[in-house]
């Protein structure tokens, strides 16, 4: 995907590592959420499984019903935590697009929490790490809490 936004905003700017993102999502906030939806390693992870993921809280259900062979088997040391943080980075997407007054929040460093309307903070990415490693919380429970208020 290109993000032209994020390159030359690079390119005139001197900031400290860490704050493109977050600046970009001043400028763009819609191409930093498209940014933030893709979650390349889960939805190969659920394709697989024959789960489709199109941005509903139907498909956080899915994903909660899948078998977590990550955990005992993972390809790469690292795949647990790529796949938490794409869990994460879903599960906001899921809320963003679906929950009156949420949106992305991106801090300096870079970390995406997501801000719901009644100005209480998600930390998504967070909650997919633990999702990956333990299966708790189940992402449609989260889900359930945050559309709730």
């Amino acid at each position: 995907m290109n993000i032209s936004f994020l390159g030359n905003w690079r390119k005139r700017h001197s900031a400290a590592r860490g704050t493109a993102l977050a600046v970009a999502q001043e400028s763009d906030p819609e191409g930093v959420a498209q940014l933030l939806s893709e979650c390349e390693l889960l939805r190969a992870r659920a394709a697989s499984a024959g789960v489709e993921l199109d941005d509903t809280p139907a498909s956080l259900e899915a994903l909660d019903q899948l078998q977590p062979r990550w955990r005992d088997h993972p390809d790469d040391p690292d795949e647990l935590t790529w796949l938490g943080n794409d869990a994460g980075l879903y599960l906001g997407t899921v809320v963003v697009r679906t929950v009156p007054g949420a949106r992305w929040q991106v801090w300096p460093d870079e970390r995406p929490l997501v801000r719901l309307g009644s100005g209480r903070e998600v930390d998504v990415v967070e909650v997919g790490l633990q999702w990956a490693a333990v299966g708790a919380p189940e992402l449609s429970q989260l889900y359930a809490e945050v559309a709730e208020g």
